[in-house]
């Protein structure tokens, strides 16, 4: 009996044993493959931080594969039991969790004496529609509402893989109209002051929601007074753009997971990913329309100073169009709507980050609302890295340049 239970410890140990090294290797290859330049902020965090992202998704795919659990399910229970912290609220703030029209919010409301309403801003999650959530951007969204005196409400929209577009964003409006028919009579808000905003993929929304809300114009409630987009993911027609090549293979956004963003968004179709990447679902007749858009020439000279490489003009394919096409129209990809509709977007302020794939979409952004005449605030952290506030007050994953990040939202959202 002792000897059985002797080879069975030994077996079992030599199984965890061969599962770790699995991951290890796993984990080495994936390093050696992403490239963080030495003008990041925190450069060798970074390097830990993207090892264990890296070694969480690794993991997840070896108990998906074993079928144990979803990748997608693994991964989001690891962030929420041990790289999400919730602290006690600190004083000056009220902190509520409830149900605007059956999509989750939490509400932080400033309890100091205010002369009138305040303002407000509704804040959508970043996460590329697949991870995150109210918890991710608690300390973000109690950071703002404390130190800009406003009420900010953070929507838990629905996710994918188990939803698909457009249940992301038909949440977010939900929410956002319901806040609107109510910010005065419940929240002490006054509606034609509130913003609406969000962090890559939530950027996305927020900007998607306006045009939408423009488009309407059914006048019942007030237009949103401002967006506030932390390096938004506005486009999915090229992900060739200079931003994109530089920053290929910089943590925590590498060019292919965007593609695999933004398809999970859709239908989850992952057949058609490197089509995407190449450019092959772009009809040959919309292309000079979004060059017109999208062409590097846009950009600042500075933008092309760490390399640009023209890509070739690519092979159009008409089933990865057909499969995809929902993501060229402007409510997932906002970049591309008409002029007639970016010119009724409210004031904006963008950030952007320069080691982010995403840099250029939010510049591009910023290039178009200027070009039409919208009042636009762009800043630009020649340092950041995309994601960087996910780690805000987030203890030992902290990054200072997220408070900076932070900060200068506040600052704006002071102005609104």
């Amino acid at each position: 009996m002792d000897l059985a239970f002797a080879i069975l410890i030994i077996g079992f140990a030599a199984l965890v044993a061969a599962f770790l090294l699995l991951v290890i290797g796993l984990v080495y290859s994936e390093l050696m493959n992403s490239d963080i330049p030495l003008g990041v902020a925190s450069s060798g965090k970074l390097h830990m931080v993207h090892g264990l992202f890296v070694g969480i998704a690794i993991v997840g795919r070896i108990l998906h594969r074993l079928g144990i659990c979803h990748q997608v399910s693994f991964i989001r229970w690891f962030v929420a039991c041990f790289l999400t912290r919730l602290n006690p609220v600190p004083p000056g703030l009220r902190v509520k969790d409830l149900k605007f029209s059956e999509v989750s919010v939490r509400v932080y409301e400033p309890t100091t004496v205010c002369d009138g309403l305040r303002r407000g801003l509704v804040y959508f999650h970043g996460g590329g529609w697949v991870l995150g959530g109210i918890d991710s951007v608690d300390e973000v969204c109690r950071h703002i509402a404390k130190e800009s005196d406003t009420t900010v409400v953070s929507v838990g929209y629905r996710l994918a893989p188990e939803h698909r577009y457009p249940a992301q964003l038909d949440d977010c409006e939900t929410a956002m109209c319901h806040f609107l028919s109510v910010a005065e009579a419940e929240f002490s808000v006054d509606s034609r002051r509130v913003a609406v905003g969000g962090d890559s993929t939530g950027a996305n929304m927020a900007v998607a929601l306006c045009q939408r809300l423009a488009m309407r114009e059914d006048g019942h409630l007030p237009f949103p007074c401002a967006q506030v987009l932390i390096y938004p993911a506005l486009q999915m027609a090229d992900f060739n753009l200079p931003s994109y090549q530089q920053n290929h293979a910089v943590p925590i956004l590498f060019r292919g997971r965007m593609a695999f963003y933004f398809l999970q968004y859709l239908n989850g179709d992952m057949s058609v990913c490197q089509d995407v990447l190449e450019g092959n679902h772009v009809p040959t007749e919309l292309r000079p329309r979004y060059k017109e858009w999208l062409s590097p020439s846009n950009l600042p000279p500075e933008c092309l100073a760490r390399g640009f490489r023209e890509h070739p003009t690519p092979e159009y394919d008409g089933e990865v169009y057909h499969a995809i096409k929902a993501g060229l129209e402007p409510e997932v990809s906002p970049l591309l709507a008409d002029d007639a509709v970016i010119q009724k977007t409210p004031p904006t302020f963008i950030l952007t980050c320069e080691y982010d794939v995403l840099r250029d979409d939010g510049i591009l952004y910023q290039k178009r609302l200027q070009d039409l005449g919208i009042d636009i605030t762009w800043q630009h952290v020649m340092d950041g890295f995309h994601g960087m506030i996910n780690f805000f007050n987030q203890g030992w994953l902290a990054f200072p340049s997220a408070v900076r990040v932070v900060d200068n939202v506040v600052n704006y959202v002071k102005t609104l």
